[in-house]
């Protein structure tokens, strides 16, 4: 299948993922490294939500939160890492189109879903903070659910938004997608139709997405700021930012590394690439260790769980 002038996009059965442009001999040391990082995504995930199902004093609704965000990261990396490793032993490259659809929408699903979580866990550490006196009132177990809902919901509308609107594009230049997965831009460049309503609607659609969770975020930290700075013992200034570091360093992370990619010119398809591997496979394997190193609950759960398990062997 070569260039198609005019053809439509159903006459394309596959794509080619192109992936990183390096040497042959280079892609077994990708290869690697992908299958250590994503060894990492799967038990520091899975063990984080071991750890917070196992013990009745994590029954809270911040690590109600937390679960559902190992969860997430568990299932988006999922998406992307066993597909991108198979990729570099495999000599044609190929996803079909159906596989390229469907691993776009269950990344968009669960990349859009995190981002409203954060903004939940953000609004939640708000509270606790601002209003602890009411904090059990206001972040009840209904609430938390409905936060975590609507956090699914909103995703899920957003990507069938962006996959409808992406995949009704006509395919014609090139079936090569400069890229190690389906995503908005490489699929853009494919595209020989005029892309600039398409890429209107699509950074309309971003922003009521990215801006009401940015919104949310940055609004209750200044609360957070200006409160725990009323703080009068350094000792309870310290605690409380504690609390907040965390969260603050995933939403860093990850908006960081969103922002960076999108505002990557489309001449260097390399950086975006980078960029992508941040949120694809490094924050969701440093998000379960930034929470556990810098929690002292879930370090004492988890080494009463490992201190349980070597008296039972």
């Amino acid at each position: 299948m070569g260039d198609r002038g005019t053809s439509n996009h159903s006459e394309v059965t596959d794509f080619i993922l192109v992936g990183f442009r390096v040497r042959p001999e280079l892609h077994i040391l990708l290869f690697l490294l992908f299958l250590l990082v994503y060894a990492m995504i799967l038990l520091g995930n899975v063990g984080m939500m071991t750890v917070i199902m196992s013990d009745p004093r994590l029954n809270t609704p911040m690590y109600f939160f937390l679960g559902n965000l190992s969860f997430i990261d568990l299932f988006y990396s999922s998406v992307i890492a066993p597909k991108a490793m198979i990729n570099f032993w495999s000599e044609s490259k190929s996803i079909s189109f159906a596989g390229c659809l469907i691993q776009f929408f269950l990344f968009a699903l669960f990349i859009v879903t995190e981002g409203f979580l954060l903004a939940a866990m953000a609004y939640d550490r708000f509270i606790a903070i601002c209003n602890p006196l009411l904090y059990s009132v206001q972040m009840s177990t209904r609430l938390c659910i409905q936060l975590v809902a609507g956090s699914y919901f909103c995703g899920c509308i957003s990507s069938v938004l962006q996959t409808g609107m992406t995949f009704t594009l006509p395919f014609c230049a090139s079936r090569a997608i400069d890229h190690f997965y389906c995503d908005t831009r490489p699929l853009q460049r494919i595209s020989c139709s005029d892309l600039f309503i398409y890429r209107m609607v699509s950074f309309s659609l971003s922003g009521i997405i990215v801006m009401p969770t940015i919104i949310v975020i940055i609004v209750s930290y200044l609360y957070i700021v200006s409160t725990v700075l009323k703080i009068r013992s350094s000792e309870g200034r310290k605690k409380a930012f504690s609390t907040c570091s965390s969260h603050l360093g995933v939403v860093s992370v990850l908006y960081g590394a969103v922002f960076f990619m999108y505002l990557t010119p489309d001449r260097f398809p390399e950086l975006s690439k980078v960029a992508s591997l941040c949120y694809t496979l490094v924050t969701p394997m440093l998000n379960p260790l930034i929470y556990s190193l810098r929690n002292k609950d879930v370090k004492e759960v988890l080494k009463k769980l490992l201190e349980k398990r070597n008296t039972i062997v």
